[in-house]
């Protein structure tokens, strides 16, 4: 295959479908970011079935959580055309939180207008929970040797 040729759609489909991180493809709708492709990692990530949110705003995965500095992180990246990585809190359809590691990327045409975003979810639970834990267990030997004086 020489450079000219375009990669086969099934072939990519397949090789995306392949990834073991969540794989979206976002359309600008106003300032709604519209899923129009959403790959099998996803969905067992989520727990959601590409029907149920397909041509959705993928905001639904806070469930109303938006309290978060990543959030507004993310915004900003959005409203400039850029791209950006952020952990965020998201729910899964059975309402259990998983903290997410988002990246997106914005896709330009030929004129350089923004046509989609790319964004690749990573489940980081684990690595943050353990993070907590060994924070709460920092804070716990800090005030034990506050307590017996030690130092």
């Amino acid at each position: 295959m020489d450079s000219n040729t375009a990669i086969d759609l099934d072939l990519l489909k397949k090789a995306v479908d392949a990834s073991s991180e969540g794989i979206v493809i976002a359309e600008r709708e106003g300032d709604d970011n519209i899923l129009i492709y959403v790959n099998k990692a996803f969905e067992r990530l989520t727990g959601y079935e590409a029907d149920e949110i397909l041509f959705q705003d993928c905001r639904f995965l806070q469930a109303g959580d938006r309290d978060q500095q990543a959030l507004n992180d993310l915004k900003r990246a959005l409203e400039h055309d850029e791209s950006a990585r952020v952990v965020i809190r998201n729910y899964r359809k059975d309402g259990s939180l998983f903290w997410n590691e988002l990246s997106i990327s914005p896709v330009f045409n030929e004129q350089d207008q923004l046509m989609y975003y790319i964004g690749v979810q990573k489940d980081v639970t684990a690595q943050i929970e353990a993070e907590q834990r060994a924070e709460k267990a920092e804070e716990e030997l800090r005030l034990l040797k506050q307590q017996f004086g030690v130092e």
